[in-house]
């Protein structure tokens, strides 16, 4: 039996995504799943906020009696007190989106809840897969019937396709992971399982947890916190984990020896304190604040950084040029990030109901600006507008990134160069276009100062595409 809530439909038409968070828990014993699924999301907003949802199922009841509750919005405006209360089960997944393939719909809300010949499922993905339409094309020759638009419903059906062929759901997983390319890290529960997959390559994150005799996993070790549970490890690249009622298995079959690590996780993504793959986010982008510094440095008074992916940065950059470091905007945190809002001129309004600056820190300052990245150019060109009005007699921009060129296809929705800003202006043009005083952009050679030896994909700088 399929229970589910009545989905709103959206007005909601973004033009450039990043990412979606996963999340997933087994409770051996009788504990409700959703109310842990919840505050997990909540901790993964950032990767996330037009649509999110949550599937539960009874491990103890009947096979296949999978509750879901999804629809647009943020969490807190999502699941109110009845619709938590609704879903009951001890198992259960959960999911926040940006769409990166299929529209800001209602109908592409995940986690997918599946009924098919072997029993029922449900999916929830990050990521985005590159094959799925042939992939689509030949499930529909087999006579296949899709109700959106998404890759992820692609992986799904695929997944039950192979159930029919296999004795069990994670030999239908690996046969189905073994034809998908691009970045994914899914998380799958059938009436009596919780499954992890992360792609061979690592482009996406996922991670394992322990509260007690429950197991968690999430796409980043921040969501682990938010529900008391304690890191074990990141799930290896292609491997696939498997958690029932007599614990976690883990199957090697998919592990490669290449790997490929998105690194806009380490510059923008990931949330400051979390985890990944070893690497602490924080620190991470403290030093390459200090790399910028080495390569960038400015003749200023203050640094100062854009909240919240710049500040750490920001630190990095002021401690290796031995300037101080100030907060020089102060943030609304209810408002949604503004890179992915659908119009230049809604973008340009939510930098100004998003940060306001502080006067009395900037006026008369030659300041330093740090931001992780410039896609358009419209919000940096507003930000600094904004300083120059509060009194600052100088901003000079620096970005802890390289110029941002190339579309990315593995989960990072830009569709065209067009939207890219450095793709077709060099360094000089866009100074002058933003007005900054001087602009600067993190080296690519200087990445090993972030993450190590990590392998990484880099392909939004410099066209590499792993896949």
């Amino acid at each position: 039996m399929l229970t589910h809530s009545a989905i709103n439909e959206p007005d909601l038409a973004h033009s450039i995504h990043e990412e979606c968070g996963v999340f997933g828990i087994f409770h051996p014993e009788d504990s409700d799943a959703a109310p842990d699924i919840y505050y997990g999301l909540c901790a993964l907003q950032h990767r996330g906020q037009e649509s999110c949802g949550i599937a539960v199922c009874d491990t103890k009841g009947p096979r296949g009696n999978i509750s879901w509750h999804k629809d647009m919005g943020l969490a807190g405006e999502v699941f109110h007190p009845g619709a938590l209360a609704s879903l009951k089960g001890n198992i259960g997944i959960g999911h926040v989106r940006y769409s990166t393939t299929g529209a800001s719909t209602a109908e592409n809300a995940q986690p997918l809840v599946l009924n098919y010949l072997k029993g029922t499922l449900a999916l929830a993905h990050n990521g985005n897969i590159t094959n799925a339409e042939i992939l689509r094309q030949k499930l529909q020759e087999n006579g296949a019937i899709f109700h959106s638009s998404t890759d992820s419903e692609v992986v799904a059906c695929y997944i039950a396709r192979e159930r029919t062929r296999t004795a069990c759901v994670e030999d239908a997983i690996c046969k189905t992971a073994e034809n998908l390319k691009g970045g994914y890290a899914l998380v799958i529960m059938s009436p009596r399982k919780l499954i992890g997959v992360r792609d061979p390559l690592g482009l996406k994150p996922l991670c394992l947890g322990q509260r007690g005799k429950s197991y968690v996993l999430a796409s980043e070790s921040c969501a682990l916190l938010a529900v008391g549970a304690t890191f074990i490890r990141d799930i290896i690249p292609g491997e696939i984990v498997t958690i029932t009622k007599d614990g976690v298995h883990f199957d090697s079959r998919l592990i490669q020896a290449k790997r490929a690590h998105c690194i806009f996780e380490y510059i923008y993504f990931a949330r400051l304190d979390s985890v990944m793959d070893g690497i602490s986010i924080y620190d991470a982008r403290v030093r390459a604040g200090r790399a910028l510094a080495a390569s960038c440095p400015a003749d200023a008074d203050l640094v100062t950084g854009v909240p919240d992916s710049g500040l750490a940065a920001a630190t990095g950059f002021a401690e290796a040029c031995g300037l101080p470091f100030a907060l020089a905007f102060h943030k609304n945190s209810y408002v949604g990030r503004t890179f992915i809002k659908p119009t230049q001129k809604e973008r340009e309004s939510a930098v100004h109901m998003k940060l306001s600056v502080l006067s009395s820190v900037v006026k008369d300052k030659r300041l330093v600006l740090i931001d992780d990245s410039i896609v358009r150019g419209t919000t940096i060109a507003s930000l600094i507008r904004m300083l120059k009005d509060a009194g600052a007699r100088e901003v000079h921009v620096r970005i802890s990134s390289p110029p941002f060129l190339y579309p990315c296809y593995y989960g990072t929705d830009v569709p065209s160069n067009e939207q890219l800003i450095a793709f077709s202006h060099t360094a000089e043009e866009i100074c002058t276009r933003i007005k900054a005083d001087s602009l600067g952009y993190m080296r690519i050679e200087d990445f090993y100062q972030m993450t190590g030896d990590l392998p990484l994909c880099k392909a939004c700088f410099d066209n590499q595409y792993p896949v």
